[in-house]
């Protein structure tokens, strides 16, 4: 499984140091693009990396986004690729700063799931939908999405960041935004089409902490992309359900089938009813007030059958378990 990898670093500094470095990089570049309180320095963007200065009244922060794309899997590529980082930052900063002045406050792990068909991408973030709450999230919208382009969710508290999208509609209407040229236009969605993009990200300093024993930033960095497959799918499997997707009465028959077990089949077959009562997998897992409802949970990933089914309104009744999706993506 491919997965693209953002870094955020961040800095905080008093207003004297702040504007120092401001004016440095104003008079290097001649231009920022201005967005609000934010100045963006787009002057590295061809080598992956964006700078940021945050002019707030109560705290000055220097912000270094770090495109990594697809990382490479070689111990000794991703060590040069950090050293290179290291330099190119110390350069810009006039010698004054390095990569180990700042601290990891944010990553964005993205993986493409190619499920085939434009109308297949739709009919996955329908049943998607049907998973609604989740322990330790909340359902979140956001403006770049129009409805039914996407499923999301906010952690409540533990600063993760879960999005799974309809790449080719976004990308099609940033591109008509920036009235690109037909031709662009045309191979940048014909390459997204089919495209379900999920993206996790850590959006806090602490959660980034808990993925990594390393002290210095070049060493967390090196163990963040390393374990980059690990931390994605930590979320990924939480949100996600194990399992085919299927109209309920042929998951019903499937479970009636493959489950020998009477009592299991029957807590299965009540969960299974639930979710679309509850209209969410979280509040029919407690509504069952079963004990095991992992055991319950583990057997439907071992008959490769979602607990979450297909809507009877939907015409089509058949959706592939995304895990192998995302394996055929390697």
């Amino acid at each position: 499984m491919q997965i693209n990898c953002v870094i955020e670093l961040s800095m905080v500094l008093d207003s004297d140091k702040f504007h120092k470095l401001f004016a440095r990089a104003l008079d290097r570049n001649g231009y920022m693009e201005e967005n609000g309180e934010e100045y963006i320095d787009r002057s590295m963007a061809e080598k992956g990396v964006t700078i940021i200065y945050r002019n707030s009244q109560y705290k000055k922060k220097v912000r270094i986004f770090v495109d990594l794309g697809v990382v490479p899997k070689d111990d000794r590529d991703m060590e040069r690729s950090i050293c290179k980082l290291d330099k190119r930052i110390t350069e810009y900063f006039g010698f004054k700063y390095r990569l180990d002045d700042f601290a990891i406050s944010g990553i964005v792990l993205t993986a493409d799931i190619d499920v085939g068909t434009h109308e297949n991408v739709l009919a996955y973030l329908k049943v998607l939908h049907r998973i609604g709450r989740v322990k330790g999230f909340s359902p979140s919208d956001y403006d770049c999405f129009e409805e039914g382009e996407s499923f999301c969710l906010d952690g409540n508290s533990n600063g993760i960041r879960f999005r799974i999208y309809d790449l080719e509609s976004l990308l099609k209407r940033r591109l008509q935004r920036m009235d690109a040229d037909r031709k662009k236009l045309k191979s940048v969605i014909g390459e997204a089409r089919g495209i379900l993009r999920a993206e996790v990200q850590l959006t806090k300093q602490r959660t980034v902490r808990a993925y990594t024993d390393t002290a210095d930033v070049s060493g967390q960095m090196a163990e963040l992309l390393m374990n980059r497959q690990d931390v994605f799918m930590d979320t990924f499997s939480h949100v996600i359900p194990f399992g085919d997707f299927y109209k309920k009465d042929k998951a019903m028959e499937t479970i009636r089938k493959e489950v020998g077990d009477a009592v299991l089949r029957r807590k299965m077959l009540r969960l299974l009813a639930l979710v679309p009562e509850k209209k969410s997998l979280l509040l029919a897992q407690r509504a069952m007030n079963c004990r095991d409802v992992e055991k319950v949970m583990d057997m439907f990933a071992k008959i490769n059958v979602s607990p979450v089914t297909i809507s009877k309104r939907y015409e089509i009744k058949y959706l592939k378990c995304l895990y192998f999706g995302m394996l055929d993506s390697i």
